[in-house]
C-alpha cells in the first residue's frame, strides 16, 4: 500500500492529488504564454525606442542646427545674403533626408507555403483532413507536362490584413521554392488588385543544396542587406543571410493562429532602423 493511505484518510488525499494535477497543468502552459508575451514586449520596445530616437534626432539635433543657420544668416552682411541663403536652405534639406532615409526604401521578402498559405493536392491522403470552415480557401489548377493537378489552398488567418498593412511600410516581394505554375495563381489570389506584391521569385531563382533544401538569395530583391529582411518558416531558406532572417512558425490549419499579427510590431520598428541586421542579429542571443 502507498504511504499516504496509511498516514491520512482517503477524503483528505483527494484535494491534495487534485491540487497537484492542477499545479502541473498550470506549470506546463505558463512557460509558453510567458515566452510569447516576452517576444511581444521586446518587439514593442524596439518600436518605441526607434520612435524615441527619431524624436530626439529631429527636435534636439536637426532643429537647433536650423536655428543656428537662421541666426547666422540674419547677422551676415547684405552683400553675402544670396550666398548664405542658398547654404542655409540646403542644410535643412540634407538633414531632413538623413532623418527619412532610415525608414524609406526597405524591402520585405516573404515565403509563401506554410508562411502565408497552406496547400494540399486534391486526391492525396492529406486532402481528407477536415479543415475549419472559417478558413478561406480556393481551388487552384496547375497544368503539368502530362496532366493537370488540383490544389486546395488555404489562407493563413489574418493574411489579408497583414499584406495590406506591410505593403504600406515596405516594398513587398514573395520568394518561394515552389514552381511558378503553382505559385503564380496563388499570389494572384492573395493580391487580387495587383497592388501589394512588387516582385515574385520562384524555385528557379533559389540555390538548391545537395540535401535538397532551397536557399534564397535575397540580394535579388534588394542588393543592400541593410534594407532587406526575409520572413520564412524554414531557417534554411535564409542560411546565406542569417542576420536578415525573421522566423515564423509553420502553419497548416489552425484557425486561431496569430503569428502574422505578432510580427507587425517588429516589422513596424524595423522600418525606422538604419540597418535591419542590427536588430535581427539579436535573435541569436535569444532576445
Amino acid at each position: 500500500m502507498f504511504s499516504f493511505f496509511s498516514s491520512s484518510p482517503a477524503t483528505n488525499s483527494m484535494p491534495t492529488l487534485t491540487a497537484t494535477l492542477t499545479s502541473n497543468a498550470t506549470n506546463t502552459t505558463i512557460p509558453t504564454v510567458r515566452s510569447r508575451k516576452r517576444k511581444l514586449v521586446i518587439s514593442y520596445v524596439y518600436h518605441y525606442l526607434s520612435l524615441v530616437y527619431e524624436f530626439v534626432y529631429t527636435f534636439f539635433i536637426v532643429k537647433p542646427k536650423q536655428h543656428l543657420i537662421s541666426r547666422k544668416r540674419n547677422h551676415t552682411q547684405i552683400s553675402n545674403t544670396a550666398t548664405l541663403a542658398t547654404t542655409s536652405n540646403s542644410r535643412p534639406t540634407t538633414h531632413s533626408k538623413g532623418t527619412l532615409q532610415y525608414y524609406k526604401g526597405k524591402t520585405l521578402v516573404l515565403d509563401l507555403d506554410e508562411t502565408l498559405v497552406h496547400s494540399v493536392r486534391l486526391g492525396s491522403q492529406e486532402a481528407d483532413n477536415i479543415v475549419n470552415s472559417c478558413i478561406k480557401r480556393k481551388q487552384i489548377e496547375v497544368q503539368g507536362e502530362k496532366q493537370s493537378l488540383l490544389y486546395q489552398v488555404y489562407k493563413r488567418p489574418h493574411v489579408d490584413f497583414f499584406l495590406k498593412t506591410i505593403s504600406q511600410w515596405y516594398k513587398v516581394v514573395i520568394f518561394t521554392a515552389s514552381m511558378s505554375e503553382y505559385a503564380d495563381p496563388v499570389i494572384d489570389w492573395l493580391d487580387q488588385d495587383q497592388t501589394m506584391v512588387s516582385h515574385r521569385y520562384f524555385r528557379q531563382s533559389c540555390i538548391c543544396r545537395e540535401d535538397g533544401n532551397y536557399l534564397k538569395n535575397i540580394t535579388m530583391a534588394e542588393p543592400d542587406l541593410a534594407k532587406v529582411c526575409l520572413v520564412d518558416n524554414s531557417p534554411v531558406a535564409y542560411d546565406l543571410f542569417k542576420d536578415n532572417g525573421i522566423p515564423i512558425s509553420s502553419w497548416i490549419e489552425s484557425p486561431n493562429d496569430e503569428s502574422l499579427l505578432d510580427l507587425l510590431p517588429l516589422l513596424d520598428a524595423l522600418r525606422f532602423t538604419s540597418d535591419v541586421r542590427s536588430i535581427l542579429r539579436l535573435q541569436r542571443f535569444g532576445l
